[in-house]
């Protein structure tokens, strides 16, 4: 059993009324996850994600961590669709309820919970045999 987390909105305020791209990109999978899984998955330490939310990265340039964050969070390469697809797209995809109306449809989301982007991923293991 697992409890759903609920999103807290993250104040990104400092960057002024129009937060670059990748700032938005970054708020928005914190929201879905937190700090330390956003920062996982663009390869920088949770004080990094931090700073840069709330503009006070002490670095002159956050060049570095802007690639990172387009890299890692502005679309992917979708083995179940075969086609480039946001993040959003995906995390909504693999969380929808098992479509067991449509058959293609279901292979598709049997793709997606073993697909690498997906970090609760099934690996060798059926859903059913998890304890």
């Amino acid at each position: 059993m697992s409890a759903t987390r609920l999103a807290r909105p993250v104040d990104i305020s400092n960057w002024g009324n129009e937060p670059p791209r990748w700032i938005r990109l970054l708020a928005a999978e914190v929201e879905a996850s937190n700090r330390r899984l956003a920062a996982e998955a663009c390869g920088l330490s949770r004080t990094a994600v931090s700073l840069a939310l709330v503009n006070r990265y002490p670095s002159p340039s956050t060049d570095s961590l802007e690639r990172r964050v387009l890299e890692a969070l502005d679309g992917r390469d979708c083995p179940a669709w075969g086609e480039r697809i946001s993040v959003e797209q995906c995390r909504d995809y693999r969380e929808q309820p098992t479509p067991t109306h449509n058959p293609m449809a279901m292979r598709k989301w049997q793709a997606c919970q073993s697909c690498p982007h997906n970090p609760g991923r099934i690996t060798g293991v059926r859903k059913g045999d998890q304890s």
